[in-house]
């Protein structure tokens, strides 16, 4: 089963907001999905993106992918950049750390 971050739309006409949810990728738009991950308000200026960062970090981990819409909508909000820095900290401290693999000098 593909699994995609995307928009769901709701709200009322000329109105629109979004629901970030997690849903297999062959579902309709606004039909069945797995989980709510946050909202997207683009009518209320800067309080737009509302975001449950660590479930998004959750589902990219598993492998789920997100649109290009919701890809943009989690680098504004800062998730990637912040996984980014994460993950490359989580590198640099394992080359860091020497594991037990040769002689031992007594």
């Amino acid at each position: 089963m593909a699994v995609k971050i995307r928009l769901r739309r709701v709200g009322r006409k000329k109105s629109p907001m979004y629901r970030i949810v997690v849903a297999d990728s062959k579902s309709p738009r606004d039909g069945k999905f797995l989980e709510i991950v946050g909202q997207y308000q683009p009518r209320t200026g800067e309080k737009a993106i509302n975001l449950d960062s660590d479930r998004v970090n959750y589902w990219l981990n598993v492998g789920a992918q997100p649109t290009d819409t919701v890809r943009s909508l989690l680098r504004k909000a800062g998730v990637l950049k912040q996984r980014h820095e994460s993950r490359l900290a989580e590198k640099l401290q394992a080359k860091a750390v020497p594991v037990g693999g040769g002689r031992d000098e007594a």
